[in-house]
C-alpha cells in the first residue's frame, strides 16, 4: 500500500497543475480585459457581480479540490465537494440572467448577433453544469470524476478566449479558433492518458466531444425561438 500512495499523488498532481493552469489563464483573461478599459466592473449591474463571484468560487474550488486530492485529504475533499453541486446549479441561471441584462442594456460585444450571444451563453452554461453534475454523480469513479471536472472547466475557456482574441478581426472564424485553442489543454489531457494508460480514457473523449458539440450547437440554437428571444431583448 505504501508504494501506491506516491503513484496516486503523482497522478493527482497532473490534475492539480491542469486546474491551476486553467484558473490562472481564465483569471488573466478577464483581468487584462478590465485593465485595458474594455469593461468597468464598478458600473455593471448587481447580477453581473453575482455571476462573477460564482465563477471565481468555481475556479477557487477547482484548485482547492485538486490540491486536496493531491495531498490525499479526501475527507475535506468530499465535504467541499457539495459546494461544487451548488455552484453547478447556480451558474447557468446566473449566466443567463447576466446575458439577458446585457441584451437589454445593449452591452453585447458588437461582433456577436444578439441571437448568437443568447445561444452561446445558454448552451455553454448548461453544458458546463451537465458535465459537472455528471462528474459529481461519478465521484466514486475517480478516473471519470477528475477528468470530467477538468473537461467542464475547459468549457469556461471560451469566454476567456473571447477577451483575449481579436474577435472583431476574426469574423466567423473566431469561434472555431477558440475551439482549436480549447482543444490544446484537452490534448494535454489526452496525452496524459496515452502516457499513463496507453489508451484514451472515455471521460477524456467525452470532454473533447462536449467541447466540439458546444461550438456546433450554438449557431443551431441561435436560429431557434431561444435565439429569437435574444433579438427581442436587444430590440
Amino acid at each position: 500500500m505504501a508504494s501506491i500512495a506516491p503513484r496516486i499523488a503523482r497522478e493527482e498532481s497532473f490534475y492539480q497543475k491542469m486546474a491551476i493552469g486553467l484558473a490562472v489563464f481564465i483569471l488573466f483573461a478577464f483581468v487584462q480585459f478590465e485593465a485595458r478599459g474594455m469593461a468597468d466592473i464598478r458600473q455593471v449591474p448587481l447580477v453581473v457581480h453575482f455571476h462573477g463571484a460564482a465563477m471565481l468560487l468555481w475556479l477557487g474550488l477547482l484548485v482547492i479540490q485538486s490540491t486536496l486530492a493531491q495531498r490525499m485529504d479526501l475527507a475535506m475533499h468530499r465535504r467541499l465537494g457539495w459546494t461544487g453541486l451548488v455552484l453547478a446549479l447556480a451558474i447557468p441561471p446566473l449566466a443567463i440572467a447576466t446575458c439577458v441584462t446585457a441584451l437589454r442594456l445593449h452591452a453585447v460585444p458588437p461582433f456577436f448577433a444578439p441571437s448568437f450571444f443568447m445561444a452561446l451563453v445558454t448552451t455553454e452554461s448548461l453544458l458546463f453544469s451537465a458535465v459537472v453534475l455528471a462528474a459529481i454523480a461519478l465521484r466514486r469513479r475517480t478516473d471519470w470524476h477528475r477528468r470530467l471536472m477538468i473537461g467542464a472547466s475547459l468549457i469556461l475557456l471560451e469566454p476567456a478566449l473571447g477577451r483575449l482574441l481579436p474577435m472583431p478581426l476574426l469574423g466567423p472564424w473566431g469561434e472555431w479558433i477558440a475551439l482549436a485553442l480549447q482543444l490544446v489543454p484537452a490534448g494535454l489531457l489526452a496525452r496524459h492518458d496515452l502516457a499513463t494508460r496507453g489508451t484514451l480514457h472515455q471521460a477524456t473523449s467525452l470532454a473533447i466531444a462536449v467541447l466540439v458539440l458546444s461550438h456546433v450547437l450554438v449557431p443551431l440554437v441561435a436560429v431557434t425561438p431561444l435565439g429569437a428571444l435574444g433579438t427581442q431583448l436587444w430590440g
